[in-house]
């Protein structure tokens, strides 16, 4: 009997902790913006729909788990892509068994370009701007623990960025 009601005690405790995560997240909206004209959000040589929707739903789940951490109480953030270009690009002259094998060059760094705005629980508008994010050297760099998600290079530019920017605007407000 004490087992079955640990059990209980530990699923109440998964699902407030749940639920928490989710109204945190809630106060993340990311948006893509025409993500028709982005340069490269392609799951293979010759795109399909699901893979871009794949994409966007992982941007979506780590900038909703990462940028919560950056966020006082009642914070929201908003982040409007206007472009992407992921890090690698693929290379249909190696052959068709490779036209969905992401090649990692120098010559294809990631780049993102976003609008964001950070408002405060009042509503007030703490920090906003554009942003183009590139890294040249992704490939020197030394992956953070645990990153190691096929968005690994973009997530640690976003990282990068939260770190800069919202951490800082934390600390001033």
């Amino acid at each position: 009997m004490k087992t079955r009601s640990s059990g209980l005690v530990l699923a109440c405790c998964i699902a407030v902790a749940a639920s928490a995560a989710a109204s945190d997240a809630s106060n993340v909206t990311v948006i893509f913006d025409r993500p028709e004209n982005f340069r490269d959000v392609k799951d293979a040589f010759v795109p399909t729909e699901k893979g871009r929707d794949d994409i966007f739903a992982e941007f979506r789940r780590f900038l909703a788990d990462r940028a919560a951490s950056y966020l006082d109480q009642g914070q929201r953030l908003e982040i409007k892509f206007t472009d992407i270009d992921l890090a690698g690009d693929f290379e249909p002259h190696v052959g068709t068994r490779f036209d969905a094998v992401r090649i990692m060059k120098d010559v294809y760094p990631p780049r993102l370009e976003f609008d964001f705005k950070l408002t405060g629980a009042d509503g007030r508008v703490i920090k906003e701007g554009k942003r183009r994010l590139t890294d040249m050297s992704y490939l020197q760099r030394i992956i953070r623990p645990g990153n190691d998600g096929s968005l690994r290079y973009e997530e640690d530019l976003l990282t990068d960025w939260m770190h800069e920017d919202l951490a800082k605007a934390k600390s001033a407000g």
